[in-house]
């Protein structure tokens, strides 16, 4: 009775979640805006519809991670090979260039903030490994419901999956050589390489089987069956994997994109567009669900307890989001509107942030309690009060850069 009763919860958030959606729509803001808020509203922090039993609960954690699996889907239709040969190299640096920058800008700015004031300086080095994350969700979910098309759209949408990548493999080396500067239990950094490159294997291998059997199909019902089934498949074989590991870490959406990837080009035209006619209204449920879960947790009282950590953390990091976006598109000469924009559709942070600052906080707990404190609650406010922010920059980044409705069936209604 109690799963019933929570399911129900979380389904009446989603209702309201869509309809605050369509009401922030008809503000020419992005439905994703209106998504968020919802969450915090309906969270345990105020109606508490979202209580801690429906988020808590083991059966949201798994339907989290499948939907996951399904939004990477929408990454993954989109890196045709072809098509990103064209523009291969400066995505791939441009990635780079604004993972690490963020990283040095926000590492060194808290750095000397950290020396004046007596803090570990190996503190500043975790902040800016949480810092150069992205949360490819929201910018990626105004890509979707305002139809953007152009070259900042077809650059974010492989620069999301790629970022994750760079973003989880600093991140944890950070956590390995802070781990062992602390004489805690230390993780071994071949182990965490290949906890970060797993589900991209996974999704890989899986992808390449999906593809073979598609090439065999030839009825439209039969290519959408195949590749739901061998979807489901991944995403099994990425919670029978976490199952055995004692913090489940593997990335579900990087499965999802990784496998899409794969068989999205070894398939036809035709075959790829039937499936994902079906699988988009898929993809926009999961969305919404993944925001809900997303911002339900996030305390909107800490936008009004913020500290001068929050605000030198939210600005460091767009600044380094920015700057190396821009410095990394005007070294491989990008389109103008990519060097001049992109970086303002990378600063959404939050879902992967907070799984960052968890495990930070883990680590630091029992040797440097006075340094969890400082990183949960720098981050946590900054998640609620750079998430609002980030969602209308990135909408402008897109509109600045001409590609709002530019997508087929784009027009605004």
């Amino acid at each position: 009775m109690d799963i019933v009763m929570d399911l129900l919860r979380l389904l009446a958030s989603v209702v309201i979640a869509v309809m605050a959606g369509r009401l922030i729509a008809k503000l020419n803001l992005p439905p994703i805006l209106g998504w968020l808020i919802a969450g915090m509203i309906l969270g345990p922090y105020a109606l508490n519809l979202l209580s801690d039993s429906v988020l808590e609960a083991t059966w949201l954690e798994a339907a989290e991670s499948l939907l996951e699996c399904v939004f990477g889907l929408m990454i993954g239709t989109e890196m045709i090979w072809k098509e990103m040969k064209k523009a291969g190299l400066s995505i791939l640096v441009t990635t780079v260039t604004e993972s690490l920058g963020t990283f040095v800008v926000v590492s060194l700015v808290f750095g000397v903030i950290f020396a004046v004031t007596g803090v570990p300086l190996y503190l500043a080095f975790m902040f800016g490994g949480i810092a150069l994350a992205t949360a490819p969700a929201p910018s990626l979910s105004v890509v979707n419901t305002l139809k953007t098309d152009g070259p900042v759209t077809r650059t974010l949408i492989p620069m999301a999956a790629l970022d994750d990548l760079v973003g989880a493999l600093v991140f944890f080396l950070v956590i390995a050589f802070v781990s062992a500067h602390i004489l805690t239990a230390g993780v071994p950094v071949t182990v965490v390489l290949f906890l970060v490159f797993l589900p991209v294997l996974i999704g890989i291998v899986t992808g390449f089987v999906t593809g073979k059997l598609l090439q065999h199909t030839k009825r439209p019902g039969t290519t959408l069956a195949v590749m739901v089934l061998m979807l489901l498949v991944s995403a099994g074989i990425g919670f029978a994997i976490n199952s055995m590991l004692s913090t489940p870490v593997l990335n579900f959406m990087l499965i999802g994109m990784s496998f899409s990837t794969v068989f999205a080009n070894m398939v036809t035209e035709e075959q790829l567009a039937g499936m994902m006619k079906v699988m988009n209204p898929v993809i926009g449920f999961a969305m919404v669900v993944v925001i809900l879960k997303l911002a339900a947790p996030l305390d909107y009282h800490l936008i009004f307890g913020a500290g001068i950590y929050t605000a030198v953390y939210i600005v460091a990091r767009a600044i380094g989001k920015y700057s190396g976006a821009y410095f990394g598109a005007a070294v491989t000469h990008a389109p103008r509107t990519v060097k001049k924009y992109l970086g303002f559709t990378l600063l959404p942070h939050s879902g992967v942030s907070l799984v960052f600052t968890g495990i930070a906080v883990s680590v630091l707990q029992g040797p440097a309690p006075e340094c969890a404190q400082i990183i949960q609650g720098t981050i946590a406010a900054a998640a609620v009060i750079n998430e609002i922010i980030a969602v209308f920059v990135a909408k402008k980044g897109f509109e600045w850069a001409g590609e709002l409705y530019q997508a087929k069936g784009g027009a605004p209604a």
